[in-house]
């Protein structure tokens, strides 16, 4: 039996928080990635996107198979915790994935000029 404890979720910014994170993006075909103990296994979790906060932590967002079933699904960790660890780097520089004056939230979809 492992020692690991299964890492918890965190829960997204709210306006109480005060000042929103930055967020960081990377590329969608050179993300970064960590691991994430879960169902007693590492599972691959393909990094979308970094929040620095402004109180100093950081989360990462994922998209994670938990199960090992193919079911992926998004994730928000604080960093760092025990059933967390870095898998790989990224080639690309982030960049900040948002527009301004809507910091904190998730970049929009780019236009497809149609």
């Amino acid at each position: 039996m492992s020692t690991i404890e299964e890492p918890t979720p965190a829960r997204p910014w709210r306006p109480a928080d005060g000042a929103p994170p930055t967020v960081w993006t990377w590329p969608s075909n050179d993300r970064p990635a960590l691991e994430v103990w879960s169902a007693g296994a590492w599972r691959y979790a393909s990094v979308a996107a970094r929040q620095d906060w402004p109180d100093g932590t950081v989360r990462y967002q994922v998209l994670v198979d938990l199960r090992g079933d193919t079911t992926s699904t998004h994730r928000t960790y604080a960093w760092p915790q025990p059933g967390l660890r870095k898998r790989h780097g990224s080639h690309s520089e982030p960049s900040q994935g948002v527009d301004e004056g809507r910091q904190g939230e998730m970049p929009r979809r780019a236009p497809t000029g149609r």
